[in-house]
């Protein structure tokens, strides 16, 4: 990267960590379950909604719990179950004409990190009707207060519930757009582990290691804050605990608990002190070849770590002496590397594999500008990288 663009980048970089306490920054509310979901919508007199999940989640049976507790308080409800992996704007146009058509005033997204980000999409195009999702993609488009937004996860790694961003797919150009805005942090997160408990091992696996990623490219970043330094640690040191049993023992209610905070964790901290280059090609991978963005970032992750070096030995060896892979006799170097290491280990042994399959080298020029157009000048790396730094480790993480 020239000279001039890095000095840009590091003052913008800056500017955004310095006005972090002024910015209207928000946690949601925690709700443990069905019924608290409907208390909040009696309070506030909802009584039409839109639930948005996808077709698997209805099929194994996690929507009917909402939906009886809503039926019995006479909380009328449209269910949109079009949601796929990377989803579009086309099903975002699709949700936003059943909020409109049904008379609702809340969203209820149920499922993992694509109902929840096509939920708030949908929010941020009823409140914006005359500007488009293309419009809408960078920081600070919408800048307008949602309708009530109640996320529930049924995957602990996306941290969707807490987060900032939409990412929504251009079905044309074949193009991820992320939407940055602070109206988009759902207002309530229903985090009940029981929900997780049916998530397929192969899921559990990749959305696992994608909470893993948003909490260590949160904590090695040039933007970090106490408080979300912390909640990294905590987060990794979750997941490293937990992950396995989960993946081998998938109905360990305490392990898949743990899990669902790690991510909701995580996601509090990378939404303040923002992601890296693993997320921005992990984007650009989903938009072109729709691989799901958990198994994207569980690959690319050990890749990058190992590409920036001695200039996070530090950081890694605080998370890896944490979560009890290294001890306090390691060196940062050794302790740094025995952290990469383990994710290594720990993709092969739950079937996520070293290299990403299907990538095409006429596509990485294009990949890699999205790229950096993405993450450059926002994302706080440890190490900027141009286009053509970055279409390199596109060759590394492909098969």
């Amino acid at each position: 990267m020239n000279i001039f663009k890095r000095i840009f980048c590091r003052i913008y970089q800056k500017c955004f960590h310095i006005a972090i306490p002024l910015l209207p920054y928000r946690i949601p509310v925690i709700l443990e379950n069905e019924e608290e979901i409907v208390s909040v919508l009696k309070d506030k007199n909802i009584n039409s909604v839109l639930i948005v999940t996808d077709k698997g989640i209805v099929s194994n049976g996690l929507v009917s719990a909402l939906e009886e507790e809503l039926t019995k308080n006479e909380i009328e409800y449209v269910l949109y179950d079009k949601t796929i992996p990377n989803p579009t704007i086309e099903l975002v146009e699709e949700a936003r004409l059943e909020y409109i058509n049904n008379k609702c005033s809340a969203i209820i997204a149920l499922g993992g990190g694509s109902p929840i980000d096509l939920a708030k999409a949908c929010g941020a195009r009823i409140v914006k009707p005359k500007k488009s999702v293309q419009k809408m993609k960078g920081l600070l488009h919408i800048c307008k207060k949602l309708p009530p937004l109640f996320a529930i996860p049924t995957t602990a790694g996306t941290g969707s519930e807490t987060t900032l961003a939409s990412v929504i797919t251009d079905e044309k150009t074949h193009f991820k757009y992320p939407i940055n805005d602070f109206s988009l942090i759902p207002h309530y997160a229903v985090l009940d582990a029981k929900l997780t408990i049916g998530l397929p091992k192969g899921l559990t696996a990749t959305t696992g290691m994608d909470a893993l990623t948003h909490a260590v490219e949160a904590f090695i970043g040039m933007s970090t804050t106490r408080k979300t330094r912390k909640l990294a640690i905590e987060a990794v040191k979750l997941i490293v605990s937990n992950i396995k049993e989960c993946y081998h023992n998938p109905n360990n209610l305490d392990a898949r608990r743990n899990m669902l905070y790690a991510s909701h964790y995580a996601g509090i901290a990378f939404t303040v002190s923002y992601v890296g280059y693993v997320h921005a090609i992990a984007h650009s991978l989903g938009g072109k070849y729709s691989i799901p963005h958990g198994l994207a970032n569980a690959v690319i992750l050990p890749i990058f770590l190992e590409e920036y070096g001695k200039r996070i030995y530090h950081k890694l060896a605080i998370l890896s002496r944490a979560s009890y892979i290294a001890s306090s006799e390691d060196n940062y170097k050794n302790a740094a590397l025995k952290f990469i290491d383990w994710i290594y280990k720990a993709n092969e042994e739950m079937g996520i594999p070293r290299r990403l399959s299907g990538i095409k080298k006429e596509h990485i020029e294009e990949m890699s500008g999205h790229a950096d157009r993405e993450a450059n000048p926002l994302y706080p790396v440890p190490r900027l990288m141009n286009q053509k730094e970055l279409a390199k480790m596109y060759e590394k993480v492909m098969e």
